[in-house]
Parts: C-alpha cells; sequence; structure tokens
C-alpha cells in the first residue's frame, strides 16, 4: 500500500480526532453497528501506521495546546 500525501494525511488525522475511540464504541450509542464501527477504527489506525504515525499521538499532533503533558 502506497503512502499518503501530506495533504490527506492530515486530512485523515483530523478525522481519526473525532471519531470515537474503541472504548467509547457501544451497543446503545451504534445499534447494531458496534463491530463495523470497530472495524473502521481500525482500518483508520492501519493507515495511520503505514503512514509512520503513531495513533495515540495523533490528538496531540493536531491539537498541541490542547493535549495532556507527557510525564515520561
Amino acid at each position: 500500500m502506497s503512502k499518503l500525501n501530506e495533504d490527506a494525511l492530515h486530512a485523515l488525522k483530523v478525522a481519526f480526532c473525532y471519531m470515537p475511540k474503541a472504548i467509547e464504541v457501544n451497543e446503545y450509542d451504534f445499534a447494531g453497528r458496534v463491530d463495523k464501527v470497530l472495524a473502521d477504527i481500525e482500518t483508520v489506525r492501519e493507515i495511520l501506521l503505514i503512514n509512520d504515525t503513531d495513533p495515540d499521538e495523533v490528538y496531540g499532533d493536531i491539537n498541541p495546546d490542547d493535549a495532556p503533558n507527557s510525564t515520561y
């Protein structure tokens, strides 16, 4: 799979910030779609990793003033 250009990667990062976290996905909020939503989240995470981007660091990269400070 080829890597995304910078604009497409930035757009994916922004969209990922608005996606629910896997732990937030439940049957109440996503009735009948839990497996699909979780698969979609995993797909986006995989594409970020292919593009040398840690999905767990995306929010801080996009919103540095709003991200919690790391202490390690």
